[in-house]
């Protein structure tokens, strides 16, 4: 059963009748109330509203009419907006802040491969759609009452994709950032004439959902945050640092130890990256696991890895250096390492079992080892495995920040701290032209 009801009435012609408007949303309104006559959900009524400077005393007239009704009927909010995709995504919004994801549009057949596009875009696999059509339900035929829409176009042309796809990128950057000013950390092992890096933290974007807030940079169907949303604070984040996100890498994370060779074909999973290339960034994503960075400004090369305490045990951080000597024939002594921010062992336990391999490595890696869930440290296990490996002490720099995710919410985000809608930050590295 629907949590809310969405009625599409954006390509409505502007010179429609307004009793036609008022019989078309009267009718579809009790069709509504009769088939939901226990639980009522919430109604949102999308309009095209053209921008005041252009607008006729018709279509003035009109949008009152529409509103109207959000007086009339409880629990009715009129949203009208000069595009689809900044009505659908004030919506979305208002969803969000219910925590409503099972989401029935009443639309004319015709737009509905349209908003297939604007759903891909704009929502996850979190929310789940129903279509119905407008005009049956509005005619009050012998269908069934909120009637499932059957449309025979299956996809819009590739260029009216792109058209959409651009409408939503104008507006998306039309948007404010949230939290204050887009801020980058940097390190200052890595040489800056040679190599662009750094490590995000959680403000500047346009994430609004609470623990995504507000420059989160990973999409996934778990979580209320689109990739569209993802794609424009990652364009926010070039353009402050200086990068073609079109050229932009992330590993993909599977809390092992493959790494990708750019320039060979990718692992089908991969929690490293290596490369040699000028015209490429590439990144390892945090949200208490570790983005580290790695950079030979001898063999000018680079490398970026994901280490959570899986991937920490498993050798993720040496595969990757392992990947550049072997690549690049870099000299272990060269290459310098740089840990971004990460849960610290003041928050992040482990069973017992697990920790015992904590323990193995360095017993000050684990902290009340007697407890059922001893607290973890993660970067010193790191720390341990790289100089293990050859990296050299002085190489390894794993305090340039307020380390702990979970102790910093104003800064960053934490799985830990926020369970399981959490929002990510990342490590990024490129070589300089």
């Amino acid at each position: 059963m629907a949590e809310a009801i969405l009625i599409d009435l954006f390509s409505l012609p502007v010179n429609s009748q307004n009793n036609s408007i008022q019989k078309l949303l009267c009718s579809t309104l009790k069709t509504i109330e009769k088939h939901y006559s226990v639980s009522a959900p919430f109604v949102y009524i999308m309009c095209y509203e053209t921008p005041r400077s252009e607008r006729s005393s018709e279509e003035d007239s009109l949008l009152k009419v529409i509103s109207g009704f959000q007086i009339l009927k409880k629990g009715i909010e009129v949203v009208c907006m000069t595009s689809t995709a900044a009505a659908l995504y004030t919506i979305k919004q208002k969803l969000d802040e219910k925590d409503l994801s099972i989401i029935k549009i009443i639309l004319p057949p015709q737009r509905k491969a349209l908003m297939d596009v604007y759903i891909d875009q704009l929502f996850t696999a979190v929310y789940q759609f129903e279509f119905g059509d407008l005009w049956l339900v509005c005619e009050g035929n012998n269908f069934q009452e909120l009637a499932e829409l059957q449309c025979d176009i299956q996809t819009l042309p590739a260029q009216e994709v792109k058209l959409i796809r651009s409408e939503i990128q104008i507006y998306l950057e039309s948007l404010p950032g949230l939290k204050g000013e887009l801020n980058i950390l940097k390190s200052s092992l890595i040489p800056g004439n040679i190599f662009l890096h750094g490590f995000t933290t959680r403000t500047g974007g346009i994430s609004y959902i609470p623990t995504l807030s507000s420059f989160n940079l990973f999409s996934s169907s778990k979580r209320r945050d689109p990739k569209a949303v993802v794609q424009e604070n990652l364009r926010r984040l070039a353009n402050a640092a200086g990068f073609d996100p079109e050229t932009f890498h992330s590993v993909k994370v599977n809390h092992a130890s493959d790494v990708w060779i750019m320039g060979k074909p990718p692992p089908h999973s991969f929690d490293g990256i290596v490369t040699n290339q000028k015209d490429v960034t590439i990144a390892a994503p945090g949200a208490d696991c570790i983005p580290v960075l790695f950079a030979d400004p001898v063999k000018k090369a680079c490398g970026a890895a994901h280490s959570g305490w899986q991937g920490t045990l498993l050798g993720v951080s040496m595969a990757t250096v392992n990947a550049m000597i072997t690549e690049y024939g870099c000299n272990v002594k060269d290459i310098l390492v740089v840990l971004g921010p990460s849960v610290g062992p003041c928050c992040f336990t482990l069973p017992q079992e697990s920790a015992k391999e904590f323990y193995s490595l360095d017993p000050k890696c684990v902290r009340q080892f007697e407890s059922p869930t001893p607290y973890i440290d993660i970067r010193r296990a790191t720390r341990i495995l790289l100089e293990t490996g050859g990296i050299l002490p002085w190489n390894i720099q794993d305090d340039s920040v307020p380390f702990c995710t979970a102790c910093h919410p104003d800064k960053f985000y934490s799985h830990v701290r926020d369970g399981t809608n959490f929002g990510t930050q990342i490590g990024f590295i490129s070589i300089r032209n």
